[in-house]
């Protein structure tokens, strides 16, 4: 018993030391920390980038569209949100790899290659969510703008402009989902030093080498970059319900 007690109070002073580390770590601007800080952040917001430019005009297509297998597409965009990150990191190593039909491109293990990886990942969801709110107000103004004699097509300004906040919302929910990904960018990225290495990969390999400063650095940061995107989306949403009211 006293030694169970004695075992468990060593493991708090280590955690307890691991965690003063990694404060000091992120006080003290850590050069390898903010690297791969840095990295994360540059592959999430071009990966989003371009999901934004892609995911937005398929939702609102969608949405203001009639034709033939509409449902169907529909069901597959919803059901591309739940797409598992490992099944995504494999098909787009088969994709880059020698062997693959854009392998001569070189990309395969590069900060290009996590970007693709995240768009895959991140544009049916933000496509979902769009077109979610996008068809929520085209069955609401349809029957107006028709009185009007406007077309589907001269109202998508009107449907992206009322729907811009519920719109930044899905964009910080892609947003989330990019930076906290592991599964696919390990496998594309393959994690090396310097190159590839972002927050989620470094946490997992440091951890397993036991160096727990550097992983609750880390896992300190994305909470953080967590927090911040809720807080957004919080924001977001309050701006949109006082400006509903006004």
């Amino acid at each position: 018993m006293l030694h169970n007690f004695q075992l468990c109070k060593k493991n708090i002073f280590m955690l307890f030391d691991a965690f003063s580390q990694a404060v000091a770590l992120i006080v003290s601007g850590d050069p390898e920390l903010f690297e791969i800080l840095w990295l994360s952040i540059q592959v999430s917001t071009s990966a989003l980038a371009i999901s934004v430019i892609l995911a937005l005009p398929i939702g609102t297509v969608l949405a203001i569209s009639e034709f033939p297998g509409k449902r169907l597409c529909v069901i597959l965009l919803n059901s591309l949100m739940g797409l598992p990150p490992v099944v995504v990191g494999l098909l787009v190593y088969l994709m880059l790899s020698r062997s693959g039909p854009l392998g001569v491109l070189g990309l395969l293990y590069t900060p290009t290659a996590m970007v693709i990886a995240q768009v895959v990942l991140i544009t049916p969801i933000i496509a979902a969510l769009a077109y979610q709110v996008m068809d929520d107000l085209h069955r609401e103004y349809r029957e107006l703008f028709q009185s009007l004699g406007i077309n589907s097509i001269r109202a998508i300004p009107t449907y992206l402009w009322d729907a811009r906040y519920s719109l930044v919302t899905s964009i910080l929910a892609g947003f989330g989902r990019a930076i906290s990904e592991v599964g696919a960018v390990i496998i594309v990225g393959g994690n090396i030093d310097h190159l590839t290495r972002v927050m989620t990969t470094a946490i997992a390999l440091e951890t397993s080498k036991g160096e727990l400063a550097i992983a609750l650095a880390l896992g300190i940061i994305l909470l953080m970059l967590a927090l911040l995107v809720n807080a957004g989306v919080t924001t977001v949403r309050s701006i949109a319900l006082k400006k509903a009211y006004v």
